[in-house]
C-alpha cells in the first residue's frame, strides 16, 4: 500500500492554545486528491480528514512566509489583584474596604472627626464607634461615647451625624423605659447599640436583656429605618458575644423568628440590612415570576458587606456566580399556583454569619467552628422548591466527610433533615433542596488528613536490633548464673531488660499503623444528621492495643530503674551489704503494678471505642500528643499519663548517679599506685548505673524545648542512637565486662587455640654391619600456639 503524503500551506499565526480564531484569511475546510485513487478528500483546520479516511493518516505540513492576511489576535492580560485582594479562579476577592475587578476601588468612609468625635475607617453601610469613651466612674466605663453610620447616599462615602450615649444608661434601663417611650425609641435603640458594641464583656443577663429590647425594637410599630439599622446591628454584636445561658437561648429564639417575619412585612420601609454578622433583605416580586435567587458572595475576612449581597428576581435555576465566588446561595422556585394570582409576593432572606442563635443539642460542635444559616420566608405557601448552596468551610489538614441539609425546628428547638434532600457536592458548592421555608444550613463533619509516619530508618532498626540481642543475652546470663549472684540486683536487672525488650520488639513490628485511613472519604447519598463536626472511625483495636502494650512496658521500665536506683541508694546510705528484708517483694509489686496502674487511669480518662483518638495517635501507635493543629496539647495523655511520672522518676534517678559518683569518688584518694585504674573503674561504674538508669532519655525532654534547629538535630540524632542502643549498652556493661564472662571467653579462646601437632620420631643403629630395624613412633604434643622444635634421637 502507498503511503499518503499530503502538503498542507496555512498562513502562520501566533495565538494561545485556547483562544478561539475566525477570519475568513483562515480555510474551515480544504479539498484536496489521494493521489492514488484520485478522491476528494476534505481536512479541517486541524490537518485531519472529515471523510473518507482514517484520522491516523500521517500528514506533514509546511510554513509559507506570513503574507497580508495576517490575523491580528489580541489576548487578554490576567487580572492583578490590589489592595490586598486574592485572585481566586480568574477572579479577584477583596478586601471588606475595596471593590471592583480588581479591587481598586473604595468602599469606605475615611478616619475623620465629626462633631467632637474621631471614628475609624469604616466600610460603607457599617457603623462606626467613636475613639472616646466613657469615663472610668460611669456605668459604661470603656464603651465608646458616640457611633456614627458611614453612607454612601450622597455618590462619595461619608459618616452621618453621630448619635451619642448617656454613659450613665444600661441595658435594664433601656428595658424597663422602651415600652412606654415610643417617642425616644430611636436613641434608645442606638444607646443599645453602643452598649453591646464590645461583645466580648457582655454577660449572659446582658445578652438576654439586649435580645429582649431587639425583638421590642423590630415589633414596634413606630419603627424607623434608624431603628430598623440600630436594632439589626445590635443582633449582629450579639452573633459575636461568647457567653450562653437557657434564659439566654429563649430569648434569641424568640429574636430570630420575629427577625424572620421581620424580613416578610413590607410596612417597615426597608429593603435591605447588611451588617458584618447579618444581611436581611425584603423583597416584592411580581405574580408572574418563576423564581427568586439570593446571593451572598465571598470576601477575604468573611463579613457581609451589601455590595456582596445580589437578588435575582426572576430566575428557574440555581445559577452559580463566576469564578466560583459564591459564599451562600438560595434560590426558591414559585409553584403554579401563585402564577394564577394577580398579586405581588413578599419574600424576606435573613442571612446569619454563625449559628449561635441556633445551638444544636443532637449536633456537637467544635469550640471555634461554626455554619452559616440562611431564613428563607415566604408565608404560607406550600408546594415550594427551594434550593440552596454552601460554600464548603475551608478546615486545615481536613477533608469532607459528609453533611446534611437541615432546617430549624422551632418546636424541637434543634435542626431536623425533615423535608430537605441532598442534590450533589462538590469543592465549589454542597447544594440542598428543601419543600418549605424557614431557617436552614448545612451541617459538615470532616476528617482529619493524617500524614502517617514514615518506615523505620536503618539507624532505628540496626539499634534496635542489637538492642535486642543484647538484652536477651543479658537475660538468658542473669538467669543462668542467679545462683552466684545476690537475688535483688538480678531480679531489678532482669525486669529491666525484660521490660526493655518487650517494649523494643513491640517498638519494631507494632508501632505502625496497621488500619491507615488513605485516600478521600466518600459522602453518603442519605440525608442524615451527623453526630458532629469532627468524624473519628470506631476503634479497630490492633493499633490501640500495642499502644497500650508501649506505654505499659515503657512504663515498666522506667519504674524499674528507679527501684534499681534505689537498691543503689539504700546501698549506699546505709553501707548495706545486701538488701534490706522484704525488698524483693516490695519491687516486684510496684515494678509491675504501678505501670498498670498508671495506664488503666489513663484508659479510662481518655480512651473511647467510638473516639480512641483521644488515647493514641492515628499516624502511628503511640499516645497521643498534638491537637488538629499540630501544637502539643497538654490535656492529651502524653504529657500527664507519661511524660510527667517518668519525668520524676529520671529526675530521682539522676540524683541518686550523683550521689553514687560523689561517693565512688572519695573511696581511697590517695592511693596513687592505682591511681589511674580506680578512676578508669569509677568512670566506667557510674557510665553504668547512667545506662541502667535510662538517663538518656532526658534529650527527649531537650527536644521538646529546644528551639535552634543545629542544636534539634545533634540532640535527636543523639537521643536515636543512646535510646535504640540502650540494649546493647547493658549487655557490654552489666554481661560481657563480668569476671564469669570473661574467664568463659578466655576458656572458650584457649580450647579454639589449643592446636593438637602430632611429632615425627625415628630410630637409626649406627654400627657397620649390624642390622636393626627402623622404628618410627608418633606422640601427641600440646602447644599454645607455639611449636617445639623438633628433636631426632642418634
Amino acid at each position: 500500500m502507498k503511503e499518503l503524503w499530503i502538503m498542507v500551506v496555512f498562513a502562520t499565526v501566533s495565538f494561545p492554545q485556547e483562544d478561539l480564531i475566525t477570519s475568513s484569511a483562515i480555510p474551515t475546510t480544504i479539498d484536496i486528491k489521494n493521489p492514488t485513487t484520485d478522491d476528494p478528500i476534505t481536512l479541517n483546520t486541524t490537518g485531519l480528514p472529515t471523510t473518507g479516511y482514517p484520522t491516523s493518516i500521517p500528514i506533514t505540513s509546511t510554513s509559507l512566509p506570513t503574507t497580508s492576511n495576517t490575523t491580528s489576535i489580541t489576548t487578554t492580560p490576567p487580572l492583578v489583584c490590589i489592595n490586598g485582594g486574592e485572585l481566586q479562579s480568574g477572579v479577584c476577592i477583596c478586601p471588606d474596604e475595596w471593590t471592583g475587578d480588581t479591587c481598586s476601588e473604595g468602599y469606605f468612609c475615611n478616619s475623620t472627626r465629626k462633631d467632637g468625635f474621631s471614628f475609624p475607617r469604616t466600610v460603607v453601610g457599617w457603623s462606626a464607634y467613636s475613639e472616646e469613651s466613657c469615663d472610668e466612674k460611669t456605668t459604661s466605663a470603656g464603651l465608646p461615647v458616640a457611633l456614627a453610620e458611614c453612607s454612601n447616599n450622597t455618590g462619595s462615602p461619608q459618616f452621618d451625624a453621630p448619635n451619642r450615649l448617656e454613659c450613665e444608661l444600661t441595658l435594664n434601663d433601656i428595658l424597663g423605659n422602651i415600652s412606654s417611650s415610643s417617642s425616644h425609641l430611636r436613641k434608645l435603640a442606638f444607646s443599645t447599640q453602643i452598649l453591646t458594641s464590645q461583645p466580648k464583656r457582655l454577660s449572659a443577663d446582658n445578652i438576654t436583656t439586649a435580645a429582649q429590647i431587639a425583638n421590642t425594637l423590630l415589633q414596634s410599630a413606630n419603627i424607623t429605618e434608624d431603628i430598623t439599622v440600630a436594632a439589626v446591628t445590635t443582633i449582629s454584636q450579639l452573633l459575636n458575644a461568647s457567653e450562653e445561658s437557657t434564659q439566654e437561648r429563649d430569648a434569641v429564639q424568640n429574636l430570630t423568628e420575629t427577625l424572620e417575619m421581620f424580613s416578610l412585612d413590607q410596612n417597615n420601609n426597608v429593603s435591605s440590612v447588611v451588617r458584618p454578622n447579618v444581611a436581611v433583605q425584603s423583597v416584592q416580586v411580581p405574580s408572574d415570576t418563576v423564581g427568586i435567587q439570593f446571593t451572598a458572595l465571598t470576601g477575604r475576612s468573611g463579613n457581609f458587606v451589601a455590595n456582596r449581597i445580589h437578588l435575582n428576581t426572576n430566575t428557574s435555576e440555581l445559577i452559580a456566580d463566576e469564578g466560583g465566588a459564591t459564599d451562600v446561595q438560595i434560590v426558591i422556585k414559585f409553584p403554579p399556583v401563585l402564577h394564577s394570582k394577580n398579586t405581588n409576593h413578599s419574600i424576606g432572606f435573613v442571612l446569619y454569619q454563625n449559628d449561635r442563635f441556633f445551638r444544636s443539642k443532637a449536633f456537637r460542635a467544635s469550640p471555634g467552628t461554626s455554619r452559616r444559616v440562611i431564613s428563607a420566608n415566604l408565608g404560607q405557601v406550600s408546594g415550594l422548591h427551594v434550593e440552596m448552596l454552601f460554600k464548603p468551610t475551608a478546615v486545615p489538614n481536613t477533608s469532607l466527610y459528609d453533611f446534611a441539609c437541615v432546617s430549624w425546628n422551632y418546636t424541637l428547638k434543634d435542626w431536623s433533615t425533615f423535608g430537605c434532600s441532598k442534590v450533589n457536592h462538590s469543592a465549589d458548592g454542597l447544594q440542598c433542596f428543601c419543600n418549605h421555608t424557614t431557617n436552614f444550613a448545612v451541617l459538615m463533619s470532616f476528617r482529619r488528613d493524617f500524614k502517617y509516619a514514615d518506615e523505620l530508618n536503618w539507624i532505628t532498626i540496626l539499634g534496635c536490633s542489637m538492642s535486642i540481642i543484647g538484652l536477651s543475652l543479658t537475660i538468658t546470663f542473669q538467669m543462668v548464673t542467679r545462683k552466684s549472684r545476690k537475688t535483688n540486683p538480678t531480679v531489678l536487672l532482669v525486669s529491666v531488660c525484660v521490660c526493655l525488650l518487650i517494649f523494643t520488639l513491640l517498638f519494631m513490628l507494632g508501632v505502625s499503623n496497621p488500619h491507615k485511613q488513605l485516600g478521600k472519604p466518600k459522602i453518603q447519598e442519605d440525608n442524615i444528621l451527623p453526630p458532629s463536626d469532627t468524624h473519628t472511625e470506631r476503634d479497630r483495636g490492633p493499633c490501640t492495643a500495642v499502644a497500650v502494650l508501649l506505654q505499659y512496658f515503657l512504663l515498666g521500665t522506667f519504674t524499674w530503674n528507679t527501684l534499681y536506683a534505689t537498691h543503689v541508694f539504700l546501698m549506699i546510705r546505709n553501707s548495706l551489704a545486701t538488701s534490706p528484708s522484704h525488698f524483693t517483694a516490695y519491687t516486684v509489686a510496684i515494678g509491675w503494678g504501678l505501670p498498670a496502674v498508671v495506664v488503666a487511669l489513663t484508659l479510662g480518662i481518655s480512651y473511647r471505642v467510638d473516639g480512641p483518638l483521644g488515647y493514641r495517635q492515628e499516624e502511628f501507635c503511640w499516645l497521643a500528643a498534638l491537637d488538629p493543629k499540630g501544637n502539643f496539647d497538654f490535656k492529651l495523655p502524653m504529657f500527664w499519663g507519661f511524660l510527667i511520672p517518668v519525668a520524676f522518676m529520671l529526675i530521682f534517678n539522676t540524683v541518686v548517679l550523683v550521689c553514687f559518683t560523689v561517693t565512688t569518688a572519695k573511696t581511697n584518694p590517695h592511693l596513687t599506685s592505682t591511681r589511674h585504674t580506680s578512676m578508669k573503674k569509677k568512670f566506667l561504674s557510674s557510665f553504668s548505673l547512667a545506662v541502667v538508669l535510662g538517663l538518656s532519655w532526658i534529650l527527649g525532654y531537650l527536644l521538646l524545648i529546644t528551639q535552634n534547629q543545629t542544636m534539634y538535630t545533634i540532640l535527636n540524632i543523639s537521643f536515636c542512637v543512646l535510646t535504640t542502643t540502650q540494649g546493647l549498652q547493658i549487655f557490654i556493661l552489666f554481661t560481657a565486662r563480668t569476671s564469669i564472662v570473661k574467664k568463659m571467653m578466655s576458656s572458650t579462646l584457649k580450647s579454639i587455640s589449643s592446636v593438637g601437632i602430632p611429632l615425627h620420631t625415628r630410630k637409626f643403629s649406627l654400627w657397620r654391619g649390624e642390622h636393626s630395624d627402623n622404628v618410627e613412633s608418633y606422640t601427641q604434643q600440646d602447644t599454645d600456639l607455639s611449636f617445639p622444635p623438633c628433636s631426632t634421637d642418634i
